[in-house]
């Protein structure tokens, strides 16, 4: 971890900012302005989308400790929600640009249209470890493409932010009106097909299906 500067270095346009001080610099992905939460850690090296969609990282920004994201891009099949329920990311290396047929949406793009920032450039294992030992620390990412930052008020942004806590995270997250499932399963040259004259009718509650 780099001493705690408030001057962002040559070509920086974001920053990671804990509430005990530590200062990340890097560069911004996706959206434009800051995210306050909880930094927490996945150490998966594929299945990026997945992830922010998981609702189970509701009110935390994602540490990637693979170094490789973006490579396969986006499509609007590898989901486990609508819409990211993940603040945010912080990552190792830029995004990749997407190589898999299946790509629909570069993962920057992806992030920028779902209004969620990133970070690229910051020690994602040096963070990682940190996060290991003396747990999920609050946090800010800013991404300001000009490199104007105000550092303190950052550090006081994550310091008033209240934790998980006792957060009502499911109000927010969770199925507010019925939907009919009629997927059926993948295949490479049509993706989920549909269910056609289903034999069975079931009824979920879905509180996280």
């Amino acid at each position: 971890m780099s001493a705690p500067t408030h001057t962002p270095p040559p070509g920086a346009s974001a920053v990671l900012v804990l509430a005990d001080g530590s200062v990340f610099w890097g560069r911004g992905v996706g959206a434009r302005g800051e995210v306050v939460g909880e930094v927490c850690f996945n150490t998966s090296i594929t299945g990026y989308q997945e992830i922010m969609t998981d609702p189970s990282y509701a009110g935390q920004m994602i540490t990637f400790t693979f170094p490789h994201i973006g490579n396969v891009g986006t499509n609007d099949e590898d989901i486990e929600n609508a819409k990211p329920v993940a603040l945010g990311c912080i990552l190792r290396q830029d995004i990749t640009d997407p190589s898999s047929y299946r790509a629909q949406k570069h993962f920057n793009e992806w992030l920028a249209e779902h209004g969620r920032i990133g970070i690229a450039g910051v020690d994602t294992r040096h963070l990682t470890k940190r996060i290991r030992t003396e747990g999920a620390p609050n946090g800010v990412i800013c991404h300001s493409p000009d490199g104007t930052f105000d550092i303190p008020a950052l550090i006081a942004k994550a310091n008033d932010w209240p934790g998980l806590e006792g957060m009502d995270l499911a109000k927010d997250n969770s199925c507010t009106t019925g939907y009919d499932w009629d997927e059926a399963l993948w295949s490479r040259e049509g993706g989920y097909g549909k269910v056609g004259n289903a034999k069975h009718h079931v009824v979920a509650i879905d509180y996280g299906v």
